[in-house]
């Protein structure tokens, strides 16, 4: 099969992009592994290419970005290929329908709306969305969030969605006591209602985040992060020594993992304010 030339031009932009994906996926000298491949098989690389397009931004790794972010698109640009093979749309639908739902939700700069601050475009956009949810005729508050989110992300939107309509606690004391009481019936639980229970104590600990308007997702990567840098310094200090943590107990560790906090704390208190 004879090759476009627009696959070899630098500056054939997302046409470009389309044509190397319709050429993997030809069943004629296409990529075995590409022509394999389904929307199921495919959407968990899609998520984790989202991820890590937000572990580049939290690394501020600019130039990995601009690959993570090609890579993030190469996604969508394979779904569409996957779905006009299918006969269900194109890649140009989807750019059409992308930008047609921008314009329709920002009348504001799109037409002659007035909307004057961040709090009222998000009212109106919720506004946009429901009238969108009705005239597709998915008439539950919670109908279209989606499943595939994180879970975390995922419970935010739903307690964020019930919120509109009145289904919250009106304070962040209110939703700190219901996170001791779940806290407490986990601890209760017998063993084969602890999954459900711990269920219950994160989906009420996102909705603390929501509520201290936290993202849950970010503030657990942080903690990752951190976890990840204080169980290093503890493997430093035992290579100096010539050892590693299997060499260790818990009590040494333990008192390392200290020391990291107070180095920790001492760097900041350093940094210039």
């Amino acid at each position: 099969m004879a090759d476009d030339p627009l696959i070899y031009d630098p500056e054939g932009g997302l046409p470009r992009l389309a044509m190397i994906m319709a050429r993997l996926r030809a069943p004629e000298g296409g990529c075995p592994w590409d022509i394999e491949q389904d929307f199921d098989s495919i959407a968990p690389y899609t998520i984790e290419e989202s991820y890590e397009v937000a572990d580049a931004i939290a690394r501020r790794d600019w130039d990995g970005l601009r690959g993570e972010l090609g890579d993030l698109l190469f996604q969508s640009v394979y779904h569409a290929q996957m779905a006009e093979e299918a006969g269900h749309f194109t890649l140009d639908d989807v750019l059409r329908g992308i930008a047609d739902k921008m314009v329709a939700r920002h009348p504001h700069v799109f037409g002659d709306t007035v909307i004057d601050s961040a709090e009222a475009q998000t009212d109106a956009w919720e506004e946009v969305k429901a009238r969108e949810r009705a005239a597709k005729a998915q008439t539950g508050v919670l109908d279209d969030v989606p499943l595939g989110h994180a879970a975390l992300t995922r419970a935010i939107k739903l307690q964020n969605r019930a919120a509109r309509v009145g289904f919250d606690w009106p304070d962040v004391a209110q939703v700190i006591d219901k996170v001791a009481e779940e806290a407490q019936e986990l601890t209760e639980a017998a063993p084969e209602d602890r999954f459900e229970e711990y269920g219950d104590l994160l989906f009420v600990m996102a909705n603390l985040a929501r509520h201290l308007q936290i993202d849950p997702e970010a503030a657990l990567r942080a903690a990752n992060d951190k976890f990840t840098r204080r169980f290093r310094f503890i493997e430093a200090a035992l290579a100096a020594q010539g050892r590693r943590p299997a060499d260790s107990d818990l009590a040494e560790m333990d008192a390392l993992w200290d020391a990291a906090k107070a180095a920790e704390r001492t760097t900041k208190k350093d940094q210039p304010a």
